[in-house]
């Protein structure tokens, strides 16, 4: 039902009207007979063509403001909106091997996890319609953030998350380690809570084998297949010595050389297949982006949801026609060096 929400506002009509009768009064009553006008030259310049068209158009432009002023609507306008409806929960790992700098390079000092958070990022900001949580494990599992669809929370938390110790708090040695199991069962608990949507998706991300934790894999990927939750693996990261990022006494950053072993690639292998999803060997930053991308593409699931809104405003229009007219009074008004009123 089409109606407005400040009627009030046609109140103004009268004193339009007043201003309208007076202007072309004025007009009618300034004019001086003269019989003789065959002797008045025939030709108008144009500033004269031109200088009745200002208070028209001014009072022209009023009449749509007054129509905006009071602001046309259709209430209680319903419409169909395609949305994504999936819940995706990220397991990232932050285990001390993810300081190495064979992504990006040792003179880039931009390790494992600074190209894993910024490649996420991309990828989040693509989302804007799905659900999204945070899981981090190194030798134990943490919810970083929970299931929810304000993206810059998230890229907040992921943002400010580091390798245990990067920040100076002591750590235990078990913190440093790799449990994947417990990071996988993390996200399946958090996507179970998830309700309204189509599909649930696990990104685990690895640079290790899982060496610690309560959870098996095995154990873990059970628990996804039964809760129908699909899981994409991301191994990622070079085999031998490769550099790392460390602090030296003072804080400050240092560069050091050391070796790092291989990720479990036969079990991230089995996770995915075993899930339904599927595995990615990632071994530098464009192959990361290229996996997120693949992922983004795989994981489209639309359906269509009837939104509903309170009102629907309608005085765009009549307020854009409104400014049109009032600007082209005052353009043509300075042309003829003349006043509006």
């Amino acid at each position: 039902m089409n109606t407005f929400a400040w009627p009030w506002a046609f109140l103004a009509l009268v004193p339009w009207c007043w201003a309208a009768w007076r202007l072309f009064r004025r007009a009618r009553g300034t004019a001086i007979p003269f019989p003789l006008t065959r002797l008045l030259p025939q030709s108008r310049s144009w500033r004269q063509r031109l200088s009745v068209l200002p208070p028209v158009l001014f009072l022209a432009g009023l009449l749509p403001g007054i129509v905006a002023l009071a602001r046309p609507r259709t209430e209680y306008s319903r419409f169909n909106e395609s949305r994504d409806a999936i819940a995706i929960e990220m397991s990232i790992d932050v285990s001390g091997s993810m300081l190495a700098l064979d992504f990006a390079g040792a003179n880039n000092l931009r390790t494992r996890l600074d190209v894993v958070k910024e490649t996420f990022r991309d990828f989040v900001e693509k989302r804007p319609n799905d659900l999204i949580g945070f899981v981090s494990f190194g030798g134990y599992a943490t919810t970083r953030c929970p299931l929810t669809p304000d993206h810059d929370a998230l890229l907040s938390v992921l943002d400010e998350t580091q390798v245990p110790g990067w920040d100076g708090e002591p750590v235990s040695n078990e913190e440093t380690l790799t449990a994947i199991g417990d990071g996988l069962a993390m996200a399946c608990a958090r996507l179970e809570a998830a309700s309204n949507v189509v599909s649930r998706v696990v990104i685990l991300l690895t640079d290790g084998v899982n060496n610690f934790g309560l959870v098996s894999p095995e154990q873990a990927t059970r628990i996804a297949r039964e809760k129908n939750i699909k899981v994409y693996t991301i191994g990622i990261g070079s085999r031998g010595r490769v550099a790392f990022l460390t602090k030296d006494r003072s804080g400050q950053p240092r560069v050091v050389g050391g070796a790092v072993g291989d990720f479990d690639e036969k079990a991230l292998q089995t996770i995915a297949r075993e899930t339904g999803g599927v595995y990615f060997n990632v071994r530098s930053e464009k192959q990361m982006e290229e996996a997120l991308a693949d992922i983004d593409r795989l994981e489209k699931t639309k359906i269509d949801t009837a939104v509903y809104r309170r009102y629907d405003e309608h005085f765009e229009p009549w307020l854009l026609a409104s400014l049109l007219c009032l600007v082209a009074a005052l353009l043509l008004a300075g042309v003829n060096r003349r006043t509006l009123v």
